[in-house]
């Protein structure tokens, strides 16, 4: 077990990722809930999920999980700010929303806490004294016992404590970030600042988006991915090897799977295993869909990696890189909005 940034929790150094579990993945119930039962019987104590997965459903399916008694011993965090109607004010950071929200959550979740209640992602709309305040009023009330952020860039999470600070509200205790072998950008600023501050530090896909899966491989056909193909669009992008960008990323996932056959364990291993090695990072979100998934992946807390291994990595990846720059997980509205850059 680690120790949740300072909070004196303890946590276990892989987290069940619950955003496959529902529409988005596996709509199966009880086969999902058979996996959250296996997970926990296998040491992890930390369950990740978020309103927005599935449109509420895969909260909905961790609450049958955790019902009948499993829920005292698990540290169960979800998140907030996705958009959760069509009504425009059922989204962002605002007061309005999460003290709406969290009830909502706590509903579906079939609990009457939430131990890590973390904000999704950034919202330029809502001052974050705002989100602060609201978030340690619902602490206090005993809704939630911790909260964080996801996805923040380094200067906001750096803003939010310093505004804590002099408002002397409650702080995020967690940052929640994209992290992988093939997404590295957090290791220049981000996890330096959140070991600065004393941060838990959660990240997320391991297996960066499933090119660390073992399935992309040069000279075989590009497997089909069920996360583009269940959320299209843009997500899909991601994977078309027509890119440049990708297939700069297949050369990557290729020699990474050279290095984890050298090392005597399997990519995903190797990947998941890399993550929780840094020691700015507290726990590594594993998001399996099904049964085979998540007992291939639970060998990785076992792994040893040599400084040979790390280096033959950091010779494919440079550290603080990242191979694809939409893979960082936010892009602040100076970049993607124009009318910010032109006068």
């Amino acid at each position: 077990m680690r120790t949740l940034g300072r909070t004196g929790v303890k946590v276990s150094p892989l987290c069940l990722g619950a955003m496959m579990f529902g529409a988005w993945g596996n709509p199966d119930h009880d086969e999902s809930v058979r996996i959250i039962h296996a997970a926990l019987d296998a040491g992890i104590n930390f369950v990740d999920t978020a309103d927005v997965y599935s449109a509420g459903e895969s909260e909905e399916i961790v609450g049958k999980a955790l019902a009948g008694g499993r829920r005292e011993n698990v540290v169960l965090a979800t998140k907030a700010h996705g958009a959760m109607g069509e009504d425009p004010n059922q989204q962002g950071n605002s007061r309005r929303w999460l003290v709406t929200e969290v009830e909502n959550s706590l509903r579906r979740l079939q609990t009457d806490h939430i131990d890590l209640y973390q904000i999704h992602r950034p919202s330029p709309e809502t001052e974050i004294e705002e989100t602060l305040d609201a978030l340690t009023d619902l602490q206090r009330a005993g809704k939630i016992r911790y909260f964080g952020s996801s996805t923040f860039l380094p200067s906001q999470v750096v803003q939010a404590q310093w505004a804590a600070s002099v408002r002397h509200s409650g702080r995020f205790v967690t940052e929640q970030p994209p992290y992988s072998m093939l997404v590295r950008g957090i290791e220049r600023e981000l996890l330096p600042v959140t070991q600065e501050y004393g941060m838990g530090t959660l990240v997320w896909s391991p297996l960066a988006g499933g090119w660390l899966s073992g399935k992309w491989r040069k000279g075989a056909d590009a497997p089909e991915t069920h996360r583009a193909s269940a959320m299209g669009g843009r997500m899909a992008s991601r994977y078309d090897l027509s890119d440049p960008v990708n297939q700069r990323k297949l050369d990557a996932a290729d020699a990474l799977a050279g290095v984890a056959e050298q090392a005597g364990v399997s990519l995903p291993q190797l990947a998941i295993a890399f993550t929780i090695r840094h020691p700015g990072v507290t726990s590594s979100i594993i998001g399996p869909r099904t049964m085979e998934q998540l007992t291939s992946q639970l060998p990785a807390v076992d792994v040893e990696l040599s400084d040979d291994v790390l280096d033959a990595i950091d010779a494919i990846v440079p550290p603080g890189t990242n191979i694809r720059a939409d893979d960082a997980g936010y892009a602040p509205p100076a970049l993607t909005d124009a009318s910010l850059r032109r006068r």
